[in-house]
């Protein structure tokens, strides 16, 4: 396998492997839904639209997002819909394939509030910086003229790791890797961080079943944002000097979810 994975990295693995929990299928075997969940509504796909939706600064709040969601409290329309879209690429996620197609069918979803029209599951045409708060550039994203390609390799990368028998552990380490890998390409106008931690929650119920739809990542992401971000950046400031040998401390954070 990892002779013909072409943008993924598995440097990492062996020395993922051992330090990673021991306990992490017996902590995912633990998972459950729950209780408030219903054949119309998923209490924890409204947890990961909150928090992923928080880490990109929107104003929500759980609490009131269930309100909303499960028992059909009204809120300003622009309080909501955001994580609405969200939480329907999620729910769309859980009912279909993870293949390129796919992907670009849940970006129209998420990001029907963010872009245009126009670029909802396209490939951006222009660089893209990634900057704090006061305006400084911290990363600078793969060129316009590489997306395309770099997508490719991405989305041959998936394939073959759907198709190779994985441990666990495996599987968390490269479902890291696919969050990580996706938001460095940074292929869309917007919505990046969004597709890229449903991606990783993707992978993982792709691989483990739907019991990974009840992972808190995203919640967890929110919660440690600062470590999130510091671990993201620990790569490098441009794209074609990445070095993916800094990602063990992103890598090892997903485990901690559980």
């Amino acid at each position: 396998m990892k002779e013909h994975l072409q943008i993924i990295p598995t440097d990492l693995l062996e020395t993922y492997l051992k330090q990673v929990p021991k306990t992490l299928q017996v902590s995912f075997d633990a998972l459950e839904d729950a209780e408030i969940s219903t054949d119309t509504f998923s209490f924890y796909v409204s947890v990961s639209s909150v928090y992923s939706s928080k880490i990109e600064g929107e104003k929500i709040e759980l609490d009131s997002y269930i309100k909303h969601k499960k028992f059909g409290i009204q809120f300003l329309p622009d309080y909501t819909k955001k994580i609405d879209d969200l939480y329907n690429a999620y729910a769309f996620a859980k009912s279909s394939e993870l293949n390129s197609k796919k992907i670009s069918e849940a970006h129209k979803l998420l990001s029907k509030h963010i872009v245009a029209t126009n670029w909802q599951g396209k490939f951006r045409n222009h660089n893209m910086y990634v900057t704090t708060p006061d305006g400084r550039i911290e990363y600078v994203a793969a060129s316009p003229n590489e997306v395309e390609a770099e997508m490719e390799k991405f989305h041959n990368d998936i394939e073959i790791l759907l198709k190779t028998k994985l441990s666990i552990e495996e599987v968390f380490f490269f479902a890291s890797l696919i969050h990580l890998v996706f938001v460095k390409i940074h292929p869309w106008n917007d919505g990046n961080g969004r597709t890229a931690r449903l991606l990783e929650k993707w992978f993982l119920a792709q691989k483990l079943g739907n019991k990974a739809w009840f992972i808190q990542s995203e919640k967890m992401y929110y919660n440690q944002h600062n470590n999130y971000y510091k671990n993201i950046r620990l790569l490098g400031l441009e794209y074609p000097d990445l070095d993916y040998k800094q990602a063990l401390s992103f890598l090892l954070m997903l485990p901690t979810s559980l």
